[in-house]
């Protein structure tokens, strides 16, 4: 399996990676502990090198089940990637988002991106997953109370430090990516993106491109709803966010249903699933680096892992595209 490279830095990523998002419980309706190591274990043993977690997943609980499953395995064959900048524990920041902890206690989550937030929460951080550098280090959400500059600042100096190999940033815009590279060798910009959602091939990618910026894109399943396994009648479990996204009103649902059917003959000419095809197809779209996919257990994370393996054609990367042309237009509008 080939790696690539982040940027201009010296990190290399497996065009799948792991998702850390959905093991952390919170906003996907709980998570077992012990089928979330054994996800991150078959993850590895598959050939995905790299986990991609944040401080905010769960509050800090991702961050913490990574740390126990990587444990005894060799740190220099693991890439770790988490965030900063969501922080439930503080009065400062922008855009306060109430919402509910692991525990059931009211909190208030704010992005905060100020260099001394963002020093501190490295820290913690490293102390969560039990590591001594973390390879990439992303600011989660821009934060309009602070400059860029004065970010980049932070994680140049964490850089120096030596307590994290490359510095990246997360659903940041162009003009916000501009700024930053102009204050930093900013390695990655990690936006979402798939087949329905392709909103950064107009800006983002031509930009990133030009200024060799990896895009590592999450959501490339939409949550779930591009596995086919996602019916009309489905329903969620209290505190899973999907109940209410706009993606899965039963209209969409169907939308999606139907694009799915149109490219069956492809993913039984591979002898694929719909979630693989749809793997594959994002980690090959030009100007996508790698993408998170996330597992709530092992025979999901080795499922994934091998969507790596297939060989579309180009042909049939056209045919995957045009099949959820229409869907994409319809629920991307709305």
């Amino acid at each position: 399996m080939e790696l690539r490279r982040l940027g201009r830095s010296d990190v290399l990523v497996s065009p799948v990676i792991f998702g850390a998002w959905a093991i952390g419980g919170w906003a996907w309706g709980g998570q077992d502990k012990k089928d979330a190591i054994e996800a991150i274990h078959s993850a590895l043993d598959n050939g995905v090198t790299t986990i991609d977690t944040a401080a905010i997943y769960g509050f800090g609980r991702s961050e913490e089940l990574v740390g126990r499953a990587i444990k005894g395995r060799d740190r220099g064959k693991i890439v770790i990637a988490t965030k900063c900048g969501m922080r439930w524990n503080g009065e400062e920041g922008t855009d306060p988002w109430p919402q509910t902890d692991m525990e059931g206690r009211p909190v208030v989550v704010r992005k905060n991106s100020r260099p001394d937030s963002i020093i501190y929460e490295c820290e913690q951080s490293l102390k969560r997953l039990g590591v001594d550098v973390i390879d990439l280090f992303q600011i989660h959400w821009p934060d309009s109370s602070t400059p860029v500059d004065d970010s980049m600042a932070a994680m140049v100096k964490l850089k120096e430090q030596g307590k994290i190999r490359a510095i990246g940033v997360s659903n940041y815009p162009v003009d916000w990516i501009e700024r930053a590279i102009k204050a930093a060798p900013l390695a990655s910009d990690q936006p979402p993106y798939s087949v329905i959602q392709r909103q950064i091939e107009e800006d983002i990618v031509p930009f990133c491109r030009r200024n060799s910026v990896a895009i590592i894109v999450y959501s490339p399943l939409e949550r779930g709803l591009l596995t086919g396994h996602v019916g009309p009648e489905r329903t969620f479990p209290p505190g899973d966010h999907r109940a209410d996204h706009k993606f899965f009103t039963v209209e969409n649902r169907k939308r999606v249903l139907a694009s799915l059917e149109r490219i069956r003959p492809i993913a039984e000419l591979h002898r694929a699933s719909f979630a693989q095809l749809i793997i594959n197809w994002t980690i090959h779209e030009p100007g996508i680096t790698a993408a998170l996919v996330g597992a709530r257990n092992a025979k999901q994370a080795e499922h994934n892992a091998r969507a790596m393996q297939l060989n579309l054609t180009t042909r049939e990367r056209g045919m995957i595209r045009a099949a959820f042309d229409e869907t994409s237009r319809v629920m991307t509008a709305s």
